[in-house]
């Protein structure tokens, strides 16, 4: 599914997806990647099943206010001893389908808020 801003940005904006790609302003990324409102990076976990604490604890380096964990086609929750760190530090943490993180991110980053997506594809 496409995507499209309202206006043209500097900052990472969703501008599609698919079942093992995103594209974050016109340019298509396929396995895990973090996106934040000015960054795009590869991120280590290969699926939801390999997530390890750790894969969370790195994120609070980028200093998000909230975490937007996609999780493929379809909603998985991880259980909350992987993502402790992010709480401890007072990080919102939201897992949601693909489709709802490239929405969420769009409106979240349209409102200056410092959000970071974690998108994996299994």
């Amino acid at each position: 599914m496409k995507l499209h801003a309202d206006k043209p940005t500097h900052l990472n904006i969703f501008t599609g997806y698919g079942a093992d790609f995103v594209s974050v302003n016109q340019q298509r990324h396929g396995g895990s990647v973090l996106v934040g409102p000015t960054t795009v990076a590869p991120w280590r976990p290969i699926s939801f099943a390999d997530l390890q604490e750790e894969d969370f604890t790195t994120l609070l380096a980028l200093q998000p206010e909230v975490v937007l964990l996609g999780t493929g086609s379809r909603l998985q929750f991880p259980h909350p001893r992987l993502s402790r760190a992010l709480l401890q530090a007072q990080v919102g943490v939201e897992a949601m389908d693909v489709s709802a993180l490239c929405r969420t991110f769009n409106i979240l980053v349209a409102e200056d808020r410092r959000v970071l997506a974690a998108v994996l594809f299994s």
